[in-house]
């Protein structure tokens, strides 16, 4: 049997980063009766597999006649390799365009594998070499810095303020880079209610980070999977809505607001980018050359049900996502409020009460290592992230993560009481 030496593999395989997800998911499947805090994914709506018919109908339907399809055209669009840059592109720059205000022409827009591959098709596009660094927030979603770590992509955290990051804290790392002789060419931000902080940027800091990037010659990868889902009904604007010099660089996914088993996301990549012949395209078509080479193109018919989707919420999904709205703001407010009665008046035990999304971080008296985790699941039959896995350097040690989309408000009820049981012993 051929044995393959780990030094003969990627660096990246033995990093303890692409560990980590898999150690929780381990822990969770080991004790399936314990209360699980630990996954980001949404909740489990009822199952009615008819209405992915329906959803496909609508796309077909779209097809024949909107855009004058013939039959053979409609089956060869949904059962065939189909275009490298999407088939539901105009509809996905529509429907932005009413939920976020965002204006892009379809051919900015690239359907890629989930949010995950953006992130990996942009990384590729654009750090040209090992002087190029991509900057990222402390603590920070492992999707991005375990992508990084696949490419060889170095990093250079920065570290947030309650409200996500600040201008002053990108300065302060862009010199850092380059006094080390080395560019730092992009930022990944997730503006609104943050993975794992839940932390989110006012709208002053929202302009003055666009008009940074700006003056500093940095891009911005902006991921929004969240934006929809606040607590008060507040919508602040995206960083590319503000963005007016084609800075930003928008990661969007269809995971939270449609269908997760789709894995339908988007990247809207509208910069020009100029050839050395002369010739000028956009980063898009930069991103589909790329895209060409690794999954060819994301799956039609996973494209005919988000778009039949998009098409039956007249493509505007913050209206049609008023349902899933409603129950994340009570999950987190199941949540916030089950902390408060559980720790009242403890000084060992704080958390952060953000106004959306699905996360909250606890501060704890104790090292949440995995040994912890895997006492908290052993004895307590509760299971949580370590913050530990959200930082490059060694932050976190004192923190967890609490996720409620995946819960019912009884589930989380009775999860906290059994964290504070373990929290106590």
């Amino acid at each position: 049997m051929t044995e393959l030496d780990a030094t003969d593999l990627h660096s990246a395989l033995s990093d303890p980063l692409l560990d980590t997800m898999n150690f929780l998911n381990e822990v969770t499947h080991r004790y399936p009766d314990a209360i699980s805090f630990g996954p980001g994914r949404p909740y489990e709506e009822p199952l009615d597999a008819g209405t992915i018919a329906d959803h496909i109908d609508a796309y077909t339907s779209y097809l024949a006649k909107q855009k004058g399809f013939t039959p053979e055209q409609v089956s060869r669009a949904l059962f065939q390799y189909g275009p490298t840059n999407g088939l539901i592109n105009e509809l996905i720059a529509e429907t932005i365009g009413h939920d976020e205000g965002i204006a892009v022409a379809p051919e900015a827009v690239v359907v890629t594998v989930g949010a995950q591959e953006g992130m990996l098709l942009v990384l590729r596009a654009v750090i040209r070499d090992p002087a190029d660094v991509l900057l990222v927030s402390s603590p920070c979603y492992v999707g991005i810095t375990g992508a990084a770590r696949l490419l060889d992509v170095a990093m250079e955290p920065v570290p947030e303020g309650p409200n996500g990051l600040e201008p002053a804290a990108v300065r302060a790392a862009v010199e850092r880079v380059r006094t080390a002789g080395r560019r730092a060419r992009a930022l990944y931000v997730v503006p609104d209610f943050a993975n794992p902080s839940g932390g989110s940027m006012p709208v002053a800091t929202r302009r003055e980070l666009v008009d940074t990037a700006a003056a500093l010659d940095l891009l911005i990868v902006e991921d929004n999977p969240y934006g929809f889902f606040s607590r008060s009904g507040e919508r602040r604007p995206t960083l590319k809505r503000l963005d007016v010099g084609q800075r930003v660089i928008y990661l969007g996914s269809f995971a939270k607001t449609c269908l997760p088993g789709a894995r339908v996301g988007y990247v809207v990549a509208d910069q020009r980018v100029r050839a050395v012949n002369g010739t000028v395209s956009l980063l898009a078509d930069q991103l589909s050359k790329i895209k060409s080479m690794t999954t060819v193109n994301t799956p039609s018919v996973s494209q005919a049900v988000i778009g039949g989707m998009l098409l039956r919420a007249g493509c505007r999904l913050r209206e049609a996502n008023q349902g899933r709205m409603a129950a994340y703001r009570e999950r987190l407010g199941a949540l916030q409020d089950a902390l408060g009665r559980r720790f009242a008046g403890s000084s060992a035990v704080r958390w952060n009460c953000p106004d959306g999304g699905f996360f909250v971080v606890v501060s704890v008296g104790f090292d949440a290592d995995d040994a912890a985790l895997l006492r908290s699941a052993r004895d307590h039959a509760v299971v949580w992230t370590p913050m530990s896995y959200f930082y490059l350097d060694d932050g976190g040690r004192r923190q967890i993560r609490l996720s409620c989309s995946y819960l019912t408000p009884a589930e989380i009820a009775e999860g906290v009481r059994r964290l504070g049981d373990f929290i106590e012993a």
